[in-house]
């Protein structure tokens, strides 16, 4: 490959050189100045993120589809938005991690460290339009992630959930490589799109070797979104890390995972039309997707049903959101997923925000009595879960309602074999409202715990609260804009594939 031909738009990676840079900065700050730092970290982390959002919006208008890098750099309308998303989920988990880390009386510089890292992979993976740099973003990320499930280091319970994440992370990313690498054996190249004309144009080189490397990517990419049936670390891993940390689990890392898993199969993979293993490919993939949207959405709600404590049953909760994500993948339009990623964030982030809040240091009280007759007690925790609740729950005029409502119209519409899980989904969210009212029902219509007290509320932390609620009101409300932004990227649209 000839130097000429790399495109090295180095504007084209500013959000991930910030982030990147601010995590090596932060490191130095706590290195250097422990007792400021505890200050410092915070306002450096906010101002890293607030500068990487403008980065972001900065390429906009740059962002018809363009490959820099020789094709490892994507930049355009979906790169865009789920980086906006990520970042916004990045913001929201600073705020928030003050008033954790004073609570718990942790070190704040290691921790802000991590998150800036952990937002690079993110980012990456958004922008990702190679298969190497996919598995990159996705090991840059998950590596931070491991450490920060188990920051609370003399829990035990902390470093359980560190291990199982980390032990069985590893696993699934050894699936996800040996897929990617058996994918380049038998196509020649690891760039999506050329991955892409190479199946439209029937030359795929080992096609039985090519199906074995769809499968397993789709194991790799199946644990790290936790759907069914590759789920089994997340109730055990919410549940043991720090309240915060599941916060940032279930939500960033999960956008960027689905921002690089449409990528690679609705975009690479994508292609209904093309000759022999191409359409067998596609078949193949979309109905393995079907069965683990049914089954991810039944088991997640179902198993949901029987849990008393607030972290596990949002842990089933997202294992079916999961489900109702991977419907709207199976049209193989971004919309559909985009929007609902996003209001999953938004209310999965308020959830998990007040539940660190109401559980005191350690996580000492997250079971759903422990939220008896605190309604009136705590108005300003417990109507913004309420507010979650009834959205995750699909409760208009919330945001989750719009998510759902827009999901199933989209696969109703665009395929008639597709309606049959559209009827599955709505039974599951009927399903689904028993447990979302019960910490309603408990917090408003049972007697008080005799040992509650208030908890603290930080303003940063109010701000974080104010941000989740008016995101899940807004976009429940008026949910045109991030709709538009979305439908502007079309699958294949102005890409060049460039061969390795």
């Amino acid at each position: 490959m000839q130097f000429s031909n790399l495109n090295l738009d180095y504007f084209s990676i500013l959000p991930e050189i910030i982030t990147a840079l601010a995590g090596v900065i932060l490191m130095l700050i706590d290195a250097f100045s422990k007792k400021a730092g505890r200050k410092l970290s915070p306002m450096f982390s906010l101002f890293a993120l607030v500068a990487t959002l403008a980065s972001i919006i900065a390429l906009w208008p740059r962002a018809s589809y363009t490959a820099s890098f020789a094709g490892m750099i994507v930049n355009d309308h979906l790169r865009l938005y789920f980086a906006l998303v990520i970042v916004a989920c990045g913001i929201i988990a600073t705020l928030l991690a003050s008033q954790f880390l004073d609570d718990e009386a942790l070190p704040p510089g290691e921790f802000y460290a991590l998150m800036m890292f952990a937002t690079t992979g993110m980012l990456m993976m958004a922008s990702a339009g190679d298969l190497v740099m996919v598995f990159l973003g996705l090991e840059t990320s998950s590596i931070a992630t491991y450490v920060m499930a188990g920051y609370r280091r003399t829990d035990l319970r902390a470093n359980e959930s560190s291990l199982k994440y980390f032990l069985l992370g590893s696993f699934s990313a050894a699936f996800l490589l040996y897929g990617m690498a058996l994918t380049y054996g038998a196509t020649g190249t690891t760039n999506i799109e050329g991955i892409r004309q190479i199946l439209i144009a029937g030359k795929v080189i080992y096609p039985q070797m090519l199906l074995v490397g769809v499968a397993m990517m789709l194991v790799g990419f199946g644990f790290k979104i936790a759907t069914a049936p590759f789920h089994l670390w997340t109730p055990d891993v919410y549940e043991g890390a720090p309240t915060l940390v599941t916060a940032i689990l279930a939500t960033g890392p999960k956008v960027a995972v689905f921002a690089a898993f449409l990528r690679v199969f609705a975009e690479g993979l994508g292609t209904p039309t093309a000759p022999a293993v191409g359409a067998q490919i596609y078949d193949n993939w979309i109905n393995a997707l079907a069965v683990m949207a049914a089954i991810g959405m039944t088991f997640g709600n179902i198993v949901a049903l029987a849990q008393r404590n607030m972290k596990r049953m949002l842990a089933y909760s997202s294992i079916a959101h999961g489900g109702y994500t991977l419907i709207g993948f199976l049209t193989t339009e971004y919309a559909p997923v985009g929007f609902y990623m996003l209001t999953y964030a938004l209310m999965s982030l308020g959830a998990f925000a007040i539940v660190q809040m109401l559980a005191r240091e350690g996580d000492a009280k997250t079971e759903i009595s422990d939220y008896a007759g605190i309604g009136f007690e705590v108005p300003n925790l417990s109507f913004p879960l309420a507010i979650f609740m009834l959205s995750m729950a699909g409760i208009p005029p919330m945001a989750g309602f719009m998510g759902k409502f827009y999901v199933f119209k989209s696969a109703w519409v665009s395929s008639p074999n597709l309606r049959w899980l559209v009827i599955v989904a709505i039974i599951n969210s009927i399903i689904s409202v028993y447990y979302y009212l019960y910490p309603i029902v408990v917090m408003f219509f049972r007697p008080p715990v005799s040992d509650f007290t208030k908890p603290r509320l930080s303003p940063m932390s109010q701000l974080a609260l104010a941000i989740t609620i008016i995101g899940t009101l807004y976009f429940g409300l008026f949910p045109n804009g991030a709709l538009k932004v979305l439908q502007q990227k079309t699958p294949g649209a102005q890409q060049v594939a460039v061969q390795k």
